[in-house]
């Protein structure tokens, strides 16, 4: 059957959204969801979300990598499902709902969505790197002219490394001039760079409050598509009360034929 989509992006970052809520989507056929985020022959985008019911929350949220496999959290993916449901009227301004780590809250306020992240109690510190799973792993890694910075190659590099194994890694580099911070993102299942990457950009915050780069609770970020802001809450282990703030803007909708 032909199937409804919406297609929405957080700061680049762009999903194909899908209601789900009827069962409308055969949730197993990853052939299908490759071929719908693949750039030449289908729609295009970085992953595809299905908002579904849920028993107590207000929906649940599955996401898909581009790559078609079922994957871990995706932090702008996660604003832009609230943004969605917002739009069918599924929720109003709040939410709690679940995603696969968990349930999450989130808030619509001034155009721009809150989300809550889980808890982060490790913040692993290397010679060269730190690693911190966000609800999806991310190595964070300084270096220098991230503009020039070959972002696809040293990103691949380090993802299929043997510091992560056969399950790999996020990879983010990071560069800080001044007061300010931006970082670049290579995504594992897109497998190559994106625009933006919301739960590498909470690992980028938290790693550079960790190191001690900056005092704030609250953190803005430069990503290559737009701006985003991290605030949290320092504990004895890790940190809490994390949200992931910004953007998150539908851009059109269509129907996948048969």
């Amino acid at each position: 059957m032909a199937i409804p989509f919406f297609k929405y992006q957080g700061t680049g970052n762009d999903f194909i959204m899908i209601d789900n809520r009827q069962g409308i989507f055969f949730k197993n056929d990853t052939k299908l969801v490759k071929q719908m985020c693949d750039r030449k022959f289908g729609i295009g985008a970085d992953g595809l979300i299905l908002l579904e019911n849920h028993d107590s929350l207000d929906f649940r949220m599955v996401y898909y990598n581009a790559d078609g496999n079922p994957s871990s959290m995706c932090g702008n993916g996660g604003r832009c499902i609230v943004a969605f449901a917002k739009q069918l009227g599924v929720i109003e301004n709040e939410t709690v709902f679940e995603a696969v780590d968990g349930a999450h809250e989130a808030r619509v306020e001034d155009g721009l969505v809150h989300l809550k992240m889980q808890d982060v109690q490790t913040v692993e510190t290397f010679e060269d790197h730190l690693f911190l799973n966000t609800g999806s792993p991310h190595h964070v890694q300084w270096v220098e002219d991230l503009a020039h910075y070959n972002v696809r190659t040293e990103g691949a590099r380090l993802r299929y490394s043997d510091l992560y194994g056969k399950a790999g890694s996020n990879i983010n580099f990071v560069e800080q001039t001044g007061v300010s911070f931006s970082l670049r993102t290579y995504e594992r299942g897109v497998e190559d760079e994106t625009l933006s990457c919301g739960t590498g950009a909470t690992a980028v915050a938290l790693a550079i409050h960790h190191q001690g780069k900056t005092e704030a609770h609250e953190i803005p970020l430069q990503v290559e598509g737009g701006n985003l802001k991290v605030t949290f809450e320092p504990v004895e282990q890790g940190y809490k009360n994390i949200f992931l703030i910004g953007p998150a803007q539908a851009v059109y909708t269509g129907v996948w034929p048969d």
